[in-house]
């Protein structure tokens, strides 16, 4: 008894003390004087850039009889691609392999009157090897031909490109001063149809990034006269936003 008495003695001071128990009290969020009150703003900021990188994949599908037949002759080919894109100047660090499948073919299976499938179990009848590989272009002047390259050269997968800018962080400080300023304007805005004023910032929240390509058209018919003109590509320009949530204490005038 004297043991459990000893042990519930501290607790009772400290209920018993409210100047105790406040001081581990932690404060939720950030605190306005008496009379002020809060104000959230949302607010993005825009820049915009011509690209300077492009992403895009290119591979080759082959079949042979056996899984070995196609893998061999997909080999082959993919080697014949990836030194193709080397010799048009893409670094070894821009190209990596980003997909590599080997399936069975099987033979179509035909419905009979009755209802039943011949034959009842899929017969394979060949196998199918895709090798694709993700390339990065820093010389988008060159990224029709290197297209036209790669054609050449055996690859019968291309998909993309997704342009990109390589180095965006002074691009998208742009867009946080711009995102910054708006929402002080529009805080000031709301202060004074309200009869306040801004005191000052209470916590900023960042989001945000790349948007879509906007593609800009450009005329190419001299170029489309020839017929060994290069696979026309716009590169458009690349958006980027950042979008900011700012707590404003606002205060009466």
């Amino acid at each position: 008894m004297n043991l459990l008495k000893t042990a519930l003695a501290p607790l009772a001071l400290a209920l018993a003390l409210p100047g105790v128990a406040m001081a581990h009290e932690v404060s939720s969020g950030p605190v306005v004087a008496a009379g002020n009150t809060f104000l959230s703003v949302s607010a993005d900021g825009r820049v915009a850039r011509a690209p300077d990188l492009a992403m895009f994949t290119a591979g080759v599908t082959s079949q042979g009889k056996t899984a070995g037949e196609a893998l061999s002759a997909n080999s082959a080919d993919m080697n014949k691609v990836i030194a193709a894109l080397k010799k048009a100047g893409i670094a070894d660090k821009d190209i990596q392999t980003s997909n590599l499948n080997l399936n069975p073919i099987y033979a179509p299976q035909r419905p009979q009157p009755d209802g039943t499938v011949i034959p009842a179990q899929p017969e394979i009848i060949g196998y199918q090897v895709s090798n694709m590989v993700t390339v990065r272009q820093r010389n988008l002047a060159q990224f029709g031909r290197v297209i036209d390259t790669l054609v050449n050269a055996g690859a019968n997968q291309v998909n993309g490109p997704s342009f990109e800018i390589d180095n965006a962080d002074a691009a998208l400080d742009e867009a946080r001063t711009d995102a910054m300023k708006k929402a002080r304007a529009r805080a000031e805005l709301y202060a004074r149809a309200a009869g306040l004023r801004v005191v000052r910032i209470l916590t900023i929240s960042e989001g945000g990034g790349y948007s879509p390509p906007q593609p800009v058209m450009y005329a190419r018919a001299e170029m489309m006269k020839d017929a060994g003109a290069p696979t026309p590509v716009a590169a458009g320009e690349v958006a980027l936003s950042v979008s900011v949530q700012v707590t404003f204490e606002l205060a009466p005038q």
